[in-house]
């Protein structure tokens, strides 16, 4: 099945300050690959079967983003079971001398869901704790080179800047991994990047609209 994923504005690679992006723009998918990126109007009139996916008029779709503090945050910090009634965010070092796998792998389980709630398709390790490695396997996301340095978010929107906080770019042919974000105005983007001055909006942190891993719709926002 085609699914036609329409934004008010579409940037396939935010880090490369030479690729097109489209105002009222679309991503076709086809299973696991992106078909093509496009103007919506010309990929709509290409693909009149597809089931659009129309994320609205102050939207912006961009390549996943990739956390790279995936190490500290799946293997050190707690993540909660809401039955704790303990708040939702991680505690920081929670896990520090847990020897449970059992523990480390529902509190990874729950840290991934909520990095999908914020756009995140690639993490980074390495991880040492077998549960762990299972939970990111399970995910679904990709697995990347560790980083170092203190700082340490859920939401790499709110420390890093568009260009470095992608992973990828969205092409024709590629694993369709991407999210879509509410819009809020432009502020200077690091030199180089793309994204967040040209159009005058770019993405908002604080969470996505949807996650897509692998052309599958894994978060919604509701």
């Amino acid at each position: 099945m085609l699914t036609l994923h329409r934004a008010a504005l579409v940037l396939p690679d935010p880090a490369d300050p030479t690729a097109p992006s489209f105002a009222d723009g679309a991503v076709v998918v086809r299973g696991e690959l992106v078909e093509a990126v496009g103007a919506y109007g010309e990929l709509a009139a290409a693909h009149p079967s597809a089931r659009v996916r129309d994320w609205g008029a102050a939207a912006v779709l961009t390549p996943g983003l990739r956390n790279p503090w995936g190490q500290r945050l799946l293997e050190r910090d707690y993540h909660p079971d809401p039955r704790e009634e303990i708040g939702v965010e991680p505690v920081a070092d929670g896990l520090v001398g847990c020897t449970d796998e059992t523990r480390y792998g529902a509190s990874a389980r729950r840290g991934l869901q909520r990095m999908l709630g914020f756009g995140v398709t690639a993490v980074a390790g390495p991880f040492e704790r077998a549960a762990v490695r299972m939970a990111v396997v399970r995910s679904g996301l990709g697995a990347l080179p560790g980083a170092s340095g203190a700082a340490r978010a859920l939401d790499p929107l709110a420390v890093l800047p568009l260009a470095l906080a992608v992973h990828g770019r969205v092409a024709a042919g590629g694993r369709a991994d991407f999210a879509v974000f509410p819009a809020v105005p432009a502020v200077p983007e690091v030199p180089g990047g793309k994204g967040e001055g040209e159009h005058g909006v770019r993405p908002a942190p604080g969470g996505c609209l949807a996650t897509v891993l692998g052309g599958r719709l894994v978060y919604r926002r509701r």
